[in-house]
């Protein structure tokens, strides 16, 4: 009996010190199994607690009467699958006639307190059936991705939703967005792994960072085309119009609209083309937008307008020609001239870390989902890289991306810099890599160690 006692201690003091130190561990150790007979012996009572439940059907309680047997009690949804996952449970559920999918999303926190989950959120996979995702602990406070991820072609994962799920950036899906945050905001760390994500694929990078390039350059082995200053952004952005032009030329001529062709093979973009003939895709990094969109003299005011301008003609018609905008910057408002507001209606992925008024939020969130405003606001300055991502449906979810430091990201980039295309239209733009010594500036010796 003394033995068991003491093991007992033993394994509820190493469940502690797990649920402490390593909460995934302990999840997959304990909480999973606590968590699913407490969802299974609590589901009626919470779903009758809840007003998940509906009455029984008329011909039940006509039977029961002329049985003489007790009413029957309100039904709660049916469960069709009930499966454990790394962060938590996923719970699948079959409705009843009545319910509604935006009854179990409004009942989603009284369901957190009655099951002792961290987070509960709900979507609909299809008519008369929800998705349930239950975390059973904080999955951003330390975010580890999962080691298998679904990759595609131009599909890379960059962070972890609140839920468990990996966000991914689909660009063949959102072909453009919008990124915003303040100083130390973790801005920088989800645009280094973009930029990982994307480094092994067939694709182009091209850099615009008006900050003398200290974020972009050091990536610069993985990368076609770079931009230190407004001037040479203005000479890039010229150059990738008119790529966009060549692209939109060889799809004219490649078309093949003919009688005998099938509708599936009538090239309307560049993933319609034939492989041999396939254009390299083009992802475009403003780093700082706001810096393109300032001027103090009538001839910077010329030059921003012709910024400005190449920017929406890239946003409104890039899709089709395989060439993607990433659009970053710490302040993004109407302040900051004319053709901002029209870039934003084409920046249809949102995501907002930490920002320092509402005005940006608005900008990033009010057109879309206005409630995603007030949750980007509250985003704490202790937990830098977490933010809010949208996009046009309305859905938005809480993500933070992995903490990847510049020399991993220098690492990855140049590992991959035997991919690095060479496109005829952006090869004054390529980026010359030199040795570190030609990197630092030289110092002057202080007298006291000349």
């Amino acid at each position: 009996m003394t033995a068991f006692t003491v093991a007992l201690v033993l394994v509820v003091a190493a469940a502690g010190l797990l649920r402490w130190r390593r909460p995934a561990w302990y999840w997959l150790a304990f909480g999973v199994t606590l968590a699913a007979l407490r969802v299974l012996v609590r589901y009626r009572s919470v779903m009758d607690a809840c007003g998940l439940t509906v009455p029984p059907a008329r011909w039940r309680l006509s039977l029961a009467r002329a049985t003489n047997r007790p009413i029957p009690e309100p039904r709660p949804p049916r469960i069709r699958r009930l499966r454990p996952t790394r962060t938590g449970l996923v719970l699948r559920l079959k409705l009843r006639p009545g319910q509604d999918v935006f009854d179990i999303a409004a009942a989603s926190d009284r369901l957190r307190h009655s099951f002792s989950m961290f987070g509960v959120t709900s979507r609909e996979v299809r008519s008369g059936v929800v998705e349930v995702r239950m975390t059973g602990y904080d999955v951003l406070k330390r975010v580890q991705m999962p080691a298998e991820t679904e990759t595609r072609a131009m599909r890379v994962p960059v962070a972890l939703r609140e839920d468990g799920s990996v966000h991914y950036r689909d660009y063949r899906a959102i072909p453009h967005a919008l990124t915003l945050g303040a100083t130390e905001s973790g801005k920088s760390v989800y645009q280094r792994n973009l930029v990982a994500g994307l480094a092994p694929l067939d694709v182009a990078l091209v850099g615009i960072d008006c900050k003398q390039g200290v974020e972009l350059f050091p990536l610069a082995r993985r990368f076609s085309a770079l931009a230190d200053s407004p001037d040479t952004a203005a000479e890039l952005l010229d150059a990738l119009v008119a790529r966009m032009a060549d692209v939109y030329r060889l799809i004219r001529t490649q078309q093949r609209i003919t009688v005998d062709v099938p509708d599936a093979e009538i090239a309307a973009d560049i993933w319609d083309l034939p492989d041999e003939l396939r254009p390299t895709p083009v992802v475009v990094l403003v780093d700082e937008v706001a810096e393109l969109a300032l001027y103090a003299t009538k001839e910077e005011e010329r030059r921003r307008d012709q910024i400005i301008t190449a920017l929406v003609r890239l946003a409104q018609l890039g899709r089709a020609a395989g060439i993607y905008l990433e659009i970053c910057g710490q302040r993004f408002g109407s302040e900051l001239g004319k053709g901002i507001t029209m870039l934003r209606a084409q920046l249809t992925g949102r995501t907002a870390h930490r920002l320092n008024d509402e005005t940006s939020a608005n900008m990033a969130f009010g057109d879309i989902a206005p409630d995603a405003v007030l949750a980007a606001i509250q985003i704490p300055a202790e937990l830098r890289g977490l933010a809010i991502a949208g996009d046009a449906s309305g859905g938005w979810h809480r993500i933070r991306a992995p903490h990847t430091s510049l020399r991993q990201a220098v690492n990855l980039c140049n590992r991959y810099s035997d991919m690095t295309p060479d496109l005829p239209e952006l090869a004054p733009f390529r980026p010359t890599t030199g040795s570190a010594t030609e990197l630092v500036p030289s110092v002057k010796a202080s007298p006291a160690t000349a």
